[in-house]
């Protein structure tokens, strides 16, 4: 029995690489609804949406939590609301490909920080090259634009470390769906008081709702699962996929039209994905804390 369970088991790669491509996707369609709405308001439907859908599945036990059960999941919930809420308003102000460009200097990092292989530090300096090849693009940069970037990635840095934590402390996606409640809460004053009025559009609404669903729901539930069984920097490596992804969304949902150097830029973090890949498959589960 244990062996048909683990024939059936999913790649925690192929989970990371699908979420990628949700999120990515869904940021796409987000960034069509600017015209109408704050950021702020698309990022506090998403999370509403999150929460709903994950707390209707997990249905978390609350009771016979410890105090460090609690602190690494209101610290994952604050991380990821204000994730969401910086790199959503980079979108507004930059092109989606130069904010996750800046936005994967977070991720980057820690993975260059976590690396004891040489090997590992060939994937990310392959992938580093193909994120600055990538920032080549027309667009303009704003102040404002950059800085919203560079803090959603080191929020996703954080986020990396305190989902894996998160993921052995709480069962299936408990943790998640709790988080995604802190994260909801953290916005509601803004989304509630001062933009409330957006939120009279059904149409608005049913968007939101399907960013949340492609943008949080999908790509977090698997990179949680995924983590249980990828370090942290395997995974960071992995995430160097995000700026060719937002340019192939950008593609298919915004008309944007790829050039001769992003495509060489999307090779190279390609290349460093399949070599992540390759080194990610000797990673075992971590002992739960």
């Amino acid at each position: 029995m244990a062996g048909r369970d683990s024939s059936l088991r999913v790649s925690p790669v192929w989970l990371v690489l699908f979420g990628i491509l949700s999120v990515q996707f869904g940021a796409a369609v987000a960034k069509t609804l600017f015209d109408e709405v704050t950021p702020t308001t698309i990022v506090w439907l998403r999370l509403v949406t999150s929460a709903v859908v994950l707390l209707a599945i997990a249905r978390p036990a609350m009771r016979g939590r410890t105090r460090g059960d609690w602190l690494v999941v209101v610290a994952f919930g604050l991380v990821l609301g204000l994730m969401n809420w910086s790199i959503y308003q980079s979108f507004a102000r930059i092109p989606i490909g130069l904010a996750v460009t800046l936005e994967f200097v977070g991720p980057l990092t820690l993975a260059v920080l976590g690396s004891h292989r040489l090997r590992d530090l060939v994937w990310v300096g392959l992938a580093g090259l193909g994120v600055v090849l990538l920032g080549v693009q027309p667009g303009d940069l704003t102040w404002a634009g950059v800085f919203f970037a560079l803090l959603a990635g080191a929020c996703w840095a954080a986020y990396i470390l305190l989902s894996a934590r998160t993921g052995r402390r709480w069962q299936g996606v408990d943790g998640l769906a709790v988080a995604s409640v802190v994260a909801t809460l953290l916005l509601t004053p803004l989304a509630m008081g001062r933009y409330a009025d957006q939120l009279a559009d059904g149409r608005i609404l049913l968007i939101g709702a399907l960013v949340g669903l492609l943008s949080s729901v999908i790509p977090y539930t698997c990179e949680l699962i995924a983590l249980r069984t990828l370090e942290p920097a395997v995974f960071s490596i992995l995430m160097s996929l995000e700026p060719a992804a937002a340019a192939l969304a950008g593609l298919v949902v915004l008309g944007e039209r790829l050039g001769l150097v992003q495509l060489l830029a999307m090779a190279c973090v390609v290349v460093a994905s399949v070599g992540a890949t390759r080194a990610g498959s000797t990673f075992t589960e971590p002992a739960p804390d």
